[in-house]
């Protein structure tokens, strides 16, 4: 006779097969994301190398002082001279300026978008504001040469608009994309029980915003002001085009300066490769990244004291 097997019998043997094929696809995912994760600090790592094997070999000829702390960038002179106080004071201001805009307007909009904002309003904004990010540099930088600079120049009676005011305004306009973008997912993320209990204990809406919604999402929001910060930093042609190529020590935004940015693309066509201009550029590029580095770990530590306060 033929042994019959049960449905249970039959459902078990499925049950175990799926849980099997399951644990496969997932260690092929953990692999994968292993791998990537590798491969990134290998990329990290081998452009720290880079940078230290091209731009360290500068100080064997230029002290490190003069070269930090210096105020004349002549390459071609004789002996050559490398300062970059005039490229890092210029970065500073652009930075500064770009942060000041973007920051408040992006996290203002994204908690507007979150909060405030009806349904079918956030669903035509936000991709318009997607697609804002993906506009190239230099048409942004063609968008400040030619409509922004008069402005700026008429409005504060400057002899020429480009300068570090019209580099950082523009630079603004292309962070807040990616703020808005963050932030406001971030915001959305926040779970809506905790604005209903605000809304019980008889908070407004402004009172949520501000002490919950905000607070409950301050990592999202940390992460996408990091964002902007670094965009701002690490942008070339919108500063090359618009900043104005001083290259004299700024002493406001309204002066027209180089960050360092610019510096190294309009540098970096005419120096040889190997030579003193070659490494100095390089060096500025190790300046450029143990900046970013420390914005990051500023951010890590804000992070963890917002943790620890929000943790009691």
């Amino acid at each position: 006779m033929l042994e019959q097997v049960s449905p249970a019998t039959t459902a078990t043997g499925f049950e175990k097969a799926l849980r099997r094929r399951w644990r496969l696809g997932e260690k092929f995912i953990e692999s994968w994301i292993f791998l990537a994760g590798i491969l990134t600090i290998v990329v990290l790592l081998g452009i720290i190398a880079l940078l230290l094997k091209e731009g360290l070999p500068i100080f064997l000829d230029t002290p490190p002082w003069d070269f930090f702390f210096g105020t004349r960038w002549y390459p071609v002179s004789e002996p050559p001279t490398f300062g970059i106080m005039p490229f890092f004071v210029a970065t500073l201001w652009v930075t500064l300026v770009a942060t000041a805009i973007s920051v408040p307007v992006g996290v203002v909009c994204a908690a507007y978008l979150a909060e405030v904002a009806p349904a079918k309003v956030r669903e035509t904004v936000k991709p318009v504001i997607e697609i804002l990010a993906g506009i190239p540099s230099v048409v942004m930088g063609f968008i400040g040469l030619m409509l922004l600079s008069p402005l700026v120049q008429s409005a504060f009676n400057l002899n020429t608009g480009l300068s570090g005011l019209t580099a950082g305004i523009m630079l603004s306009l292309m962070s807040l994309p990616i703020i808005i973008s963050v932030s406001e997912d971030a915001l959305r993320a926040v779970p809506d029980d905790f604005r209903q209990a605000a809304y019980a204990l008889g908070a407004t809406r402004w009172e949520t915003i501000r002490h919950v919604s905000i607070p409950g999402a301050l990592s999202g929001i940390t992460a996408a002001i990091m964002l902007g910060v670094g965009r701002a930093i690490g942008e070339t042609m919108t500063v090359l085009m618009v900043a104005g190529g001083a290259l004299a020590v700024p002493i406001s935004p309204t002066e027209p300066m180089m960050p360092m940015t610019a510096a190294i693309a309009s540098g970096i066509g005419n120096a040889v490769r190997g030579g003193l201009q070659y490494q100095a550029l390089f060096a500025i590029g190790l300046v450029l990244f143990c900046i970013t580095l420390s914005v990051n770990l500023i951010a890590d530590k804000v992070l963890e004291r917002q943790k620890k306060k929000f943790s009691r």
